[in-house]
């Protein structure tokens, strides 16, 4: 099967379409014929070798967390959906004529297989995040870093949740956010005077997605530092704010509730569509940081 690889860790430039071995699903996997596989940080980071530890590359290795496909082989286990089924989900080496989904959840009839694939970690993660701080009806929360994958998701499932959600981005973005239910304000030098500004009791929670704002900022907008959560900051030492990373063992619950908000048009995902031989272009995009929606690779016939 063609899948997106590198030969060795560096830039965007290393990526390249490659034969890889079929894969087979193990126990509460699903295999799919992959119709969409998006472009998160984590994959850049995985391709730059920041991931490695120090060790050498030893074999190629393939991009994507995420995708979206028909289901053609189920593991041991796995009574929930069957061969023919359209699903999204989340996995590793995505990035694939074909991709084994460790969690996923029925992709909606009417959602685009681009908009269900770009959904998986945007959404699980940011689901995630709120849970930990109890973003429910009627909290407010600021989503620092509002238009990327990750902040325009958060942003649209807060609103989802009942809450009054304030979001920063740059001056290019202010109507984006606006558009998706959020209070708008400008990120950089004085964001906190901003905040305060349209809510000048504070917020009940911050979502840090991009790591940009000092964290002295972000905890003088709350009562207590745990009701800061950052998926960015691993300089945060022992200020208190929670650091989440990895995958919750509710991510299968947050894939049903996401599933759900596409289907009924409270979550619209942005994207921008390349084919698997552009991935390095895709990939120099999202590591610039200046990406409005998700971006999400598509197998070529």
């Amino acid at each position: 099967m063609r899948a997106v690889q590198f030969q060795e860790y560096g830039g965007p430039e290393v990526l390249g379409v490659g034969q890889a071995p079929e894969v087979h699903p193990g126990p509460g996997q699903v295999r799919v014929q992959v119709r969409a596989s998006s472009v998160n940080p984590l994959d850049w980071k995985l391709r730059a070798g920041y991931m490695a530890q120090g060790k050498p590359l030893t074999s190629p290795g393939i991009v994507g967390f995420d995708a979206s496909g028909v289901v053609d082989e189920i593991g041991e286990g796995v009574d929930d959906v069957a061969v023919g089924d359209d699903v999204f989900g989340l996995g590793s080496a995505t990035a694939a004529d074909q991709a084994l989904l460790e969690v996923y959840a029925r992709k909606p009839a009417s959602v685009d297989w681009a908009v269900a694939a770009a959904a998986g970690v945007a959404a699980e993660t940011s689901i995630r995040a709120f849970d930990l701080v109890g973003v429910t009806a009627g909290s407010t929360v600021l989503v620092d870093g509002g238009a990327g994958g990750v902040g325009a998701v958060a942003v649209q499932i807060a609103v989802a949740r009942g809450a009054t959600v304030i979001a920063t981005a740059g001056p290019d973005n202010q109507d984006y956010l606006r558009e998706i239910g959020a209070t708008a304000v400008e990120y950089g030098a004085g964001v906190a005077d901003r905040v305060r500004a349209v809510a000048p009791d504070g917020v009940d929670a911050v979502f840090d997605v991009a790591g940009k704002t000092p964290v002295a900022d972000l905890l003088s907008l709350v009562r207590e530092p745990a009701q800061v959560v950052t998926i960015a900051r691993f300089d945060a030492g022992d200020s208190g704010i929670q650091l989440t990373t990895g995958r919750a063992a509710t991510a299968g619950q947050a894939l049903a509730e996401t599933a759900a908000l596409l289907e009924n048009g409270a979550l619209v995902i942005k994207v921008q569509t390349f084919p698997f031989s552009r991935a390095a272009e895709a990939h120099q995009i999202s590591q610039s940081g200046h990406v409005r929606g998700k971006l999400v690779l598509i197998p070529e016939s």
